[in-house]
């Protein structure tokens, strides 16, 4: 088979195209032929060398793809409501920049009615994260409000849509005047300008003072002291990357005061049954709405396999608006 392989850590050029054994599935798993693959931050972290996959993972790139399934293990397909000629998409460990990528068959998701492959493609790495971190661990409720760091990335349209879905009231940051509109016209009740704008100030605006329930922080360094400066009593912040660096400084006293949660996780090491659990709560009360034409794919752009390169220097430019996915 054909798959993007990461020659040596460094710049997008590091990316080729080569000749790889095609893989076979184990107990558990089901072979797909890949139709599309999605981009995500995490791909470029691995291409620099950190980030690296967890033991027992493919050594190549790719946290999620949509494809059609063409072998693997009938008894664990038969438990996941798939069979051979499904077409699905699949979060994985690694592997998914490829013709052929093996996935466990509880990771699997049919493609929604009405989704095409490159659609698909781009829906588990960001679903996934999303509803794990907002809804699981912060307990994101109806009539609460989130706030987004990073409105116009593809976890953050993601983020939009969900919390919109489920009732929330939703205020995002983005980088540029095109973005935060991009993320109005998304479904955000309002968007802040980081650049021109003070999200802290905003935030205590357009909330009369209150603050937000939930921040979805993409940043975390020095944005987690201004984030508690910004949440409600009992708000929760959920830290999923540290674009901004590891080291954060915060008034412990608020916390203790107002009750406040900070906490994050991070997907991709985490075992299969943990994946699982995500899975069926995303096919029981997500799917239904993105085939109901509620919750929508965004894709900015779609680039040819041969072109992962091009995708990852689009990716770092951060210019944009939802996701990248390679086309087989």
């Amino acid at each position: 088979m054909k798959a993007v392989e990461i020659k040596g850590f460094g710049a997008p050029e590091v990316l080729v195209l080569a000749e790889r054994p095609d893989p076979q599935p184990g107990a558990g798993e089901v072979l797909v032929r890949v139709a599309a693959s999605g981009v995500n931050r995490p791909d470029v972290l691995q291409r620099k060398g950190a980030y690296a996959p967890p033991p027992g993972a493919s050594d190549l790139p790719g946290l999620e793809f949509a494809g059609e399934i063409i072998g693997g293990d009938s008894k664990a397909m038969a438990a996941a409501g798939l069979k051979v000629g499904d077409r699905v998409c699949a979060l994985v460990a690694g592997g998914g920049y490829a013709q052929l990528a093996v996935a466990p068959a509880s990771q699997c998701l049919p493609v929604p009615k009405g989704l095409n492959d490159i659609e698909a493609a781009g829906l588990p790495e960001t679903f996934f994260t999303v509803w794990t971190n907002v809804f699981d661990r912060a307990g994101l409720k109806a009539g609460e409000t989130l706030l987004v760091q990073g409105g116009s990335s593809g976890v953050g349209v993601t983020a939009i849509q969900l919390g919109k879905a489920f009732g929330a009231r939703v205020i995002v940051t983005a980088g540029s005047a095109d973005k935060c509109k991009a993320c109005l016209e998304i479904g955000a009740d309002a968007a802040i300008n980081y650049k021109e704008q003070d999200f802290v100030e905003e935030v205590k605006r357009l909330t009369d003072g209150r603050g937000a329930d939930v921040v979805l922080d993409m940043v975390a360094g020095g944005y987690v002291a201004r984030e508690v400066q910004c949440l409600a009593d009992e708000g929760r912040i959920v830290i999923i990357a540290v674009q901004g660096g590891v080291k954060s400084e915060f008034n412990a006293g608020d916390v203790l005061r107002r009750r406040l949660t900070i906490t994050g996780s991070t997907l991709r090491p985490r075992p299969e049954a943990f994946k699982a659990a995500i899975a069926s709560s995303l096919r029981a009360k997500v799917w239904p709405l993105i085939e109901a034409g509620r919750i929508k794919p965004i894709v900015h752009r779609v680039f040819d396999a041969a072109q992962a390169a091009d995708a990852h220097a689009l990716m770092e430019s951060g210019a944009h608006i939802g996701k990248i996915v390679l086309r087989w």
